[in-house]
């Protein structure tokens, strides 16, 4: 069974920059790594995903042109940079695992979740 461990949350300032990680353990050949968001009572917001181990990238329209996601393959682990933060950007920030099939922005095309880690943007 794959596993995804997020770190690197915590509060930061408007502008400024932050970056999350994922280490992810038994991939068992899993296609995509994807980050996802979610705010107190909405919906998880399809942020960015990378491909393993081709390392391309998509990303959410949030995300474009502030975020940037990056896989270290010897490290199992994908990283989330995020740049220029507005209080909209915060939010619980979840890694996961893409199934093989599906959207690749879609929710229900992931099947393995981490436990998230906080991210909070002051203003």
């Amino acid at each position: 069974q794959v596993q995804l461990a997020e770190s690197g949350g915590g509060l930061v300032q408007a502008e400024g920059s932050l970056r999350v990680s994922c280490v992810v353990s038994r991939r068992a050949g899993r296609p995509y790594i994807g980050w996802f968001r979610q705010v107190a009572g909405k919906e998880r917001e399809f942020v960015a995903a990378i491909s393993w181990p081709d390392n391309s990238p998509w990303y959410g329209d949030a995300a474009k042109g502030r975020f940037t996601v990056a896989l270290d393959i010897a490290k199992n682990t994908v990283y989330l940079q995020m740049n220029r933060l507005k209080p909209a950007d915060a939010g619980v920030y979840y890694c996961a695992a893409h199934r093989g099939s599906g959207d690749i922005a879609s929710i229900s095309s992931y099947d393995s979740w981490g436990q998230g880690t906080q991210v909070t943007v002051s203003s």
